[in-house]
């Protein structure tokens, strides 16, 4: 398949709203792929790499030769092309990275130019998200949209199973089942004000702290232990005290859901950056505490359909209460007292155990991996949101020379991103200094007032309130925005969405 037949399909979606118009565009082209090609096709037209990164910046990317009069470059040419840049290290590397950059983009047409000039600054937005893809690729091969987003949400990653699926159609779904040892994309949770909101949305429900940790996923079969991360990054090297207590436990077949932490004297934890700042190092003195909230195999059992409590019982039987997350049962929100207990454990979660709140878990609800879902909902006692960095002005005063005014973006559901506002605020001189050089690597282009960045970075941001505001293109704004911290343990497709900022409007 050539390049240039991709380029038009991005440039359709991006000029097409509706999502059945776009699932039937995807679908008509999956139907053209070959079994090879479909594992690239599908991460192009996510916004992807498959390489994830090839070392390309705005700076190559900014003079680029005349573009080729006919279409030729095709979809392989172009992925050996791109994992030959990723492979460049060492002296001379920029040099040869400025030159093959060049004769790729002397390949390309105009169109497929402006197409590959998205694909490298990651600045594609034609709104073919994952969700999207699985529905024109159960399109294309015959199959029913629910399994193939089941098959998706057990192997984890999009483009292997689209290359399965090309190259047998609907029968390959019966590979894709949950394995031990092979990661899962985790659930998550929405918002919610208070938790008595939260408790009315869900009805009979559990309400469990929300640990200021690291979440991670932890798969046993006998003596092989594996640890995940949410993004699916393999850190079993670095958690080696998690490994140790995994093995401890009876069953010999797990797959666990939880966080880790680092803990002070008294058992509460230390601030997150001293956690993400140990998972991160391949080694470190500070001791690191797992705890587990969720069991999607014991056995030979799977859990992923049981529902919450269910899975929770199983938990339970298997890992010891202080290897558990505290909770308590809502089993009827009618009842006063239960809903007054809710709101002291909340209390409790945060004033005396010092977490970021809780989440507050439908008894009913299977696990659903991958997905943002409404059974279940966290609460934080201060709002904060996941948003992505967009921009940074340089700041004035003892900030000069440093970017300081950070402009954030919440996810659409076409994949772009709007911006909110901005803020200065929460930063010390140490994470100035940080930031500047983190964003200077993500820059695509530099302003006299500051840089545009690729949409990458995701920072937690803590506000007072949401409001209207027709300054913003989607018309809200937060009030009184300011950093709690970056969270780089999470990737932009986790952003919260405008939908979710919208619906914390009074």
């Amino acid at each position: 398949m050539l390049v240039a037949e991709v380029a038009g399909v991005s440039a359709r979606l991006a000029g097409t709203a509706g999502r059945s118009e776009k699932v039937r565009v995807l679908g008509e082209l999956f139907g053209r792929v070959s079994a090879a090609e479909a594992p690239v096709v599908v991460a192009y037209l996510a916004g992807r790499l498959p390489q994830r990164k090839v070392g390309v910046g705005w700076q190559t990317l900014r003079e680029r030769p005349p573009a080729a009069g006919t279409a030729s470059l095709e979809v392989l040419e172009l992925d050996r092309r791109l994992t030959g840049l990723a492979a460049l290290a060492g002296p001379g590397s920029q040099a040869e990275r400025r030159r093959l950059v060049a004769e790729l983009m002397g390949l390309a047409t105009e169109q497929e130019q402006e197409f590959l000039l998205g694909l490298l600054s990651g600045e594609l937005r034609q709104g073919a998200l994952d969700a999207v893809a699985v529905e024109g690729l159960a399109a294309a091969v015959g199959a029913p949209p629910e399994l193939v987003r089941r098959a998706l949400m057990v192997s984890g990653e999009l483009g292997p199973l689209a290359g399965r699926l090309v190259e047998q159609g609907p029968a390959a779904l019966a590979e894709f089942r949950l394995t031990v040892g092979r990661a899962v994309q985790p659930m998550l949770a929405q918002s919610a004000k208070d938790v008595d909101e939260a408790v009315d949305r869900l009805g009979p429900c559990a309400v469990e702290e929300k640990l200021d940790g690291v979440r991670i996923q932890v798969h046993r079969d006998g003596a092989q232990v594996r640890v995940y991360t949410r993004t699916l990054a393999d850190i079993t090297e670095r958690l080696p005290e998690v490994v140790a207590g995994v093995r401890e436990l009876a069953e010999q077949r797990l797959v666990l859901d939880g966080e880790v932490l680092a803990l002070d004297e008294e058992g509460r934890p230390r601030p997150f950056q001293q956690t993400a700042g140990r998972v991160g190092s391949e080694q470190g003195e500070l001791p690191l505490s797992a705890v587990y909230f969720d069991v999607l195999v014991a056995g030979d059992r799977e859990l992923l359909d049981e529902p919450a409590a269910e899975r929770h019982a199983v938990l339970a039987a298997l890992v010891p209460e202080r290897s558990r997350v505290r909770r308590l049962l809502v089993n009827d929100p009618a009842d006063p007292d239960l809903r007054r207990l809710a709101r002291e454990f909340t209390r409790a979660a945060t004033d005396e155990h010092r977490h970021e709140g809780v989440v507050v878990k439908a008894l009913d609800a299977p696990y659903s991996a991958g997905r943002r879902g409404s059974s279940w909902l966290k609460v934080k006692p201060v709002h904060t949101l996941d948003l992505v960095v967009l921009a940074a002005e340089w700041g004035h005063g003892r900030r000069t020379g440093r970017l300081s005014n950070l402009h954030l973006g919440a996810r659409r559901a076409d994949g772009s991103f709007a911006m909110l506002g901005k803020t200065f605020k929460g930063m010390t001189d140490s994470l100035l200094e940080w930031q500047t050089a983190r964003l200077r690597e993500l820059a695509l282009r530099e302003e006299r007032w500051g840089v545009v960045v690729r949409p990458e970075l995701v920072v937690e941001i803590a506000f007072d309130g949401v409001q209207r505001s027709s300054r913003y293109p989607d018309g809200v704004t937060l009030r009184f925005a300011r950093v709690v911290r970056y969270r780089e343990d999470k990737s932009a497709a986790e952003a919260d969405t405008v939908e979710s900022v919208a619906a914390l409007l009074p």
